[in-house]
């Protein structure tokens, strides 16, 4: 059993700057797993496939190599990140028998303390990164030291440097990971700073056609142990009164290189756009464009932009091919996880599914929705050069 293809869409600028296509297709960065110390002994329908790999801070957004296809390292390259997707299998009775644990073995940038079987369990481990996880499809188990949760599709765990273990035994799993270097203020990896974590206002209600967005957020609170900091709806969301239904739901900021390991940064400003050297991940949902479109103008967009703190990337134009076309200097790894959306470039248009990524380099673009339910995706932005 082959993994699974994903498509992946990379976009890029031509020689007079207008966005495009490079790369449709199947992601190609596919790595079949293997069963530890036995060489050969690749485990079917287990591992994991790239998308994009950067080895540097900021990420370039040039050049004509596929960074999907770089040599890559877990957690991630020093001085930089990658975006995968991991497969893992339900329990079956080929399934090998759970390690014993352990006392915390390094590997490297990662530790490892055993109970798991590289199979449907993994080992309960820790890596010098901060991990932004989505939930593509299937049904897994987060287990930390004080806890345990089940993760269904469209859920995102902000995985801040903590000790945990990924347990796939009901359906196996297709998991997307965007890990990158990380700052540890101690030998153990434990939490710095006092921000208190947010919370959902008691009385936020969502306009029609949007859903809570989960977010569960992990860190060690104390060396060597895990703790669940927070696991609810997102605590800030943001709307566009010229767009019903619309709604960017924050989940996480980074404010510098590299990331710190803190318990909460919704407080910080940015949402559209990154700090310096930092990165900030939304999940937005998107109404279908015949519900706002006959009455939005340049004034609608540009507040829009004003209000998110971004009027700079508003590239609106009356000729434009939508009227939300933006553009900044970042890299966006977006990931369509319910429905379906165009992306608009200067060039063409593409048409997404749920499931499928876009790798955006720094193009102008938009996000169109022409069917008649509403679309959500998520889009972790990280500045660029």
């Amino acid at each position: 059993m082959a993994l699974t293809p994903i498509r992946r869409v990379v976009t890029g600028n031509d020689d007079h700057g207008r966005s495009m296509v490079i790369w449709d297709g199947p992601s190609p960065g596919v790595h079949d797993a293997q069963l530890p110390g036995v060489h050969g002994a690749n485990i079917e329908g287990r591992g994991h496939t790239d998308f994009w790999v950067w080895r540097e801070t900021p990420p370039p957004l040039d050049g004509t190599d596929d960074a999907g296809m770089w040599d890559d390292e877990f957690p991630c390259p020093v001085g930089g990140g990658h975006q995968r997707v991991v497969h893992w299998l339900a329990k079956t009775p080929q399934s090998p028998p759970n390690a014993p644990y352990k006392a915390p073995e390094q590997h490297g940038r990662t530790w490892d303390r055993g109970g798991g079987n590289h199979y449907n369990r993994s080992y309960m481990h820790k890596t010098k990164s901060l991990d932004y996880g989505i939930m593509i499809s299937g049904e897994r188990t987060l287990e930390l030291d004080d806890t345990k949760l089940t993760l269904r599709p469209g859920d995102v765990v902000i995985d801040v440097g903590a000790w945990h273990l990924w347990d796939s035994s009901a359906q196996g799993c297709l998991m997307a990971f965007d890990m990158f270097d990380c700052e540890f203020a101690d030998e153990f990896g434990t939490a710095v700073g006092g921000d208190e974590p947010m919370r959902p206002p008691a009385n936020l209600k969502l306009p029609a056609g949007v859903k809570p967005q989960r977010r569960v957020v992990a860190i060690d609170r104390e060396a060597g142990k895990s703790s669940l900091v927070g696991d609810s709806s997102s605590p800030d969301v943001r709307f566009d009164r010229a767009r019903p239904g619309f709604a960017i739901h924050r989940m996480w900021v980074v404010a510098d290189y590299p990331a710190k390991l803190v318990y909460e940064t919704l407080g910080l400003a940015h949402v559209l756009k990154p700090p310096p050297k930092g990165s900030v991940l939304n999940v937005f949902t998107f109404p279908p464009d015949a519900v706002w479109r006959p009455s939005v103008g340049e004034r609608e967009v540009r507040a829009y932009f004003e209000a998110m703190g971004a009027p700079d990337v508003c590239t609106y134009s009356a000729q434009a091919p939508h009227p939300y076309m933006q553009k900044s200097r970042t890299l966006d790894i977006c990931i369509v996880l319910e429905g379906e959306i165009v992306l608009v470039l200067d060039k063409e248009e593409v048409a997404l599914a749920q499931g499928q990524f876009v790798i955006n380099r720094g193009v102008n673009h938009a996000w169109s929705n022409r069917s008649t339910k509403p679309a959500v995706v998520s889009i972790a932005c990280h500045d660029g050069k």
